[in-house]
């Protein structure tokens, strides 16, 4: 049985609008914090936090941990709100977001590396069961690739641009095989052989800090 934990991310604060240049005229942002794992047991509950405001990565000074890909995803006041809650042998992952473009549909998966100003930098996403074959690169295969095996919580937006999504998954992280950043795509995820997990362009990274 793996250590439980339970994880819940928040992802506050303005993404700036598109055509904003220049580190001058980008407000001073604080970086993403988490909370320090708790739980003994993957009988017991445990909690990580997180917190961050997306930064348009052309423009983000070092340290950064939230990175902005594309201004034109989500308007200046941006948020979003991940809880995920693992307890016994179960992971539940709940996603509320505020400030994005209305009436459209984004993807949204937990990824295996940190973010960076380079929106690979994220890696591929994360996997209860990695599959081998894919260890260099990110995986499309649907046994894998699946909403049962990594964390997909795509979701549309109303007219005010807000959403609000969740998903259970039978299985519990550990500290020792955990996420390390949410990303949010351009569109919503495939699940076709070849293109399995796919969503198209990345729009946003947080890093998750433990």
């Amino acid at each position: 049985m793996r250590r439980g934990v339970v994880a819940a991310l928040v992802v506050l604060g303005p993404a700036l609008v598109a055509g904003c240049r220049g580190a001058d005229a980008a407000p001073k942002r604080p970086v993403a914090t988490a909370s320090a794992l708790s739980g003994p047991s993957s009988t017991e509950p445990a909690t990580v936090t997180a917190k961050g405001t997306f930064h348009p990565a052309a423009t983000a000074p070092p340290g950064t941990t939230a990175f902005l890909y594309d201004t034109s995803a989500a308007t200046a006041s941006a948020a979003a709100e991940l809880t995920l809650h693992s307890a016994g042998e179960r992971t539940t992952v709940t996603l509320a977001v505020t400030g994005f473009r209305p009436n459209r549909t984004y993807g949204a998966h937990l990824h295996v590396n940190p973010c960076g100003k380079d929106p690979k930098a994220a890696g591929g996403h994360f996997q209860y069961h990695p599959e081998p074959a894919a260890s260099s690169s990110p995986s499309n295969n649907p046994t894998y690739a699946n909403p049962r095996n990594e964390v997909w919580l795509d979701f549309t937006t109303d007219a005010h641009g807000a959403a609000k999504v969740s998903a259970e998954q039978p299985w519990a992280l550990s500290p020792q095989h955990r996420p390390q950043s949410l990303v949010i795509h351009e569109g919503g995820t495939m699940a076709k052989p070849g293109e399995a997990g796919a969503a198209g362009a990345r729009v946003a990274c947080l890093t998750i800090a433990y």
